[in-house]
C-alpha cells in the first residue's frame, strides 16, 4: 500500500513520507513509529504529534483518534527522547529562555476633534 493510500495519512504527510524514503505500510513497520516519525523531522519537516498518532493507527489499521492514551504516551516519551538526541539546527543556536521587556510608553496626549465643548462646529461657511 503506498504511503498516499494508507489510513490516516493526508496528502502533505504522505510527501514527507516519499521523501524520506517511506513509500509503504511495509517500510514504516520495518522501522517503527517512532523512527518513521524521526526519519520526518530529521529530514527539515516540523511534523506535529498528529503525524506520530496516524502512523500508529495506520500499523494498527484504526484512525489514529483510537490509539490507546498508554500508547500514545509510550510514543511521545520516546519521541522526545530521539528529539533530545538531535544537534541543533544549523545556522541557528539552541533556542534559549524566553525574556519579556517592558518599555515605558509615554502617554497619548488626546486632541478635541469640535471646536466647542458642545460637539457642534462653531465654523461657518
Amino acid at each position: 500500500m503506498s504511503a498516499a493510500k494508507m489510513r490516516n495519512i493526508g496528502p502533505k504527510s504522505a510527501a514527507w513520507l516519499r521523501q524520506v524514503g517511506l513509500r509503504s505500510l511495509e517500510d514504516i513497520a520495518a522501522i517503527g513509529t517512532v523512527d518513521a516519525f524521526m526519519k520526518v523531522r530529521r529530514a527539515g519537516f516540523k511534523p506535529s504529534l498528529n503525524l506520530l498518532y496516524a502512523l500508529e493507527g495506520a500499523l494498527q489499521n484504526c484512525h489514529w483518534q483510537e490509539v490507546p492514551d498508554a500508547r500514545r504516551t509510550e510514543l511521545v516519551s520516546a519521541a522526545e527522547a530521539a528529539i533530545a538526541l538531535l544537534p541543533p539546527p544549523r545556522g541557528r543556536p539552541a533556542a534559549a529562555p524566553v525574556t519579556t521587556t517592558h518599555h515605558e510608553q509615554a502617554p497619548v496626549l488626546a486632541f478635541n476633534l469640535f471646536d466647542d465643548e458642545h460637539g457642534s462646529d462653531t465654523t461657518t461657511d
